[in-house]
């Protein structure tokens, strides 16, 4: 009868073992991903916040990641931004996940309010004279920061940006008349893609759109709720509401595979994949 408990006994104890930690199962993170990148807790969490309500959290400047931002006009107006960073990826697929040093994604604040993330290192900026500050998060959405101080860049924006030089000899004009534009506007309209979102429920049903790139598109969006349309990549957002038809058309000028979801309900809508 003894050995018999023993050997329950000892069943019982490789069972702990083969469910992991502690005795606890792993199954609350995605196969392949490791129990410390599930629920890795790096730097130190301070009780600062920034101006959206969002913890700093503290690495020592040899370990923390580093962002510059470089903006450039955009031919149809604003302000595209460009940013560099060190020791630092972009991890959209992990969004709301552990906070990992050299993880997480930027978010844009102009005149101080937080207007969008980035979840790559282009974004776009409405004109308007703007001061623009590039902040770096955790995937957590804590505040990267060193001294207590968040890790960001800060630009001034002009008020009138110009269309960048092309070198060209040709004399330029500081009004050009609605007769002669100074940049050639596409004839062709492009294409149009029709979006309904009714609760969780996308028609047509999410998939990719192929587009070449420099071809227009034209997004038309109704939805039974109020949410922002937004659209990854080119960093374009779309208010939308309830009921009402709203529209959003851009060039297709940068190739690659881009997302368009809603911000509220966190809905995919399709895929754009420019070549």
């Amino acid at each position: 009868m003894r050995t018999t408990v023993r050997l329950l006994a000892v069943v019982a104890a490789a069972a702990l073992v083969l469910t992991g930690c502690g005795g606890r199962a792993t199954t609350h993170h995605k196969p392949g991903t490791s129990h410390q990148e599930a629920t890795g807790d790096s730097g130190t969490l301070l009780t600062a916040r920034d101006e959206s309500g969002h913890r700093l959290r503290e690495l020592p400047a040899a370990d923390a990641p580093t962002v510059s931002a470089e903006i450039r006009p955009d031919s149809e107006g604003g302000w595209n931004v460009h940013l560099t960073v060190e020791r630092f990826q972009f991890t959209p697929e992990s969004t709301g996940g552990a906070a990992l040093p050299g993880r997480g994604h930027a978010r844009l604040l102009v005149d101080g309010r937080e207007t969008t993330r980035l979840y790559g290192p282009w974004g776009y900026v409405p004109p308007g004279a703007h001061t623009l500050t590039v902040r770096l998060h955790a995937d957590d959405h804590t505040v990267w920061a060193v001294a207590d101080a968040p890790v960001q860049a800060t630009v001034r924006l002009d008020a009138t940006p110009a269309t960048p030089s092309t070198g060209s000899s040709a004399p330029s004009s500081s009004t050009p008349s609605a007769s002669a534009p100074s940049s050639p506007r596409p004839t062709d309209p492009g294409r149009t893609v029709t979006l309904t979102i009714t609760g969780t429920t996308v028609e047509p049903p999410p998939s990719r759109i192929e587009l070449k790139k420099g071809e227009r598109l034209t997004l038309r969006v109704t939805t039974d709720r109020a949410d922002t349309l937004h659209v990854h990549g080119y960093d374009r957002e779309l208010p939308l509401s309830p009921g009402v038809p709203a529209t959003l058309t851009l060039t297709a000028d940068r190739t690659g595979l881009f997302e368009v979801e809603t911000h509220e309900s966190g809905l995919v809508l399709t895929q754009l994949v420019v070549r």
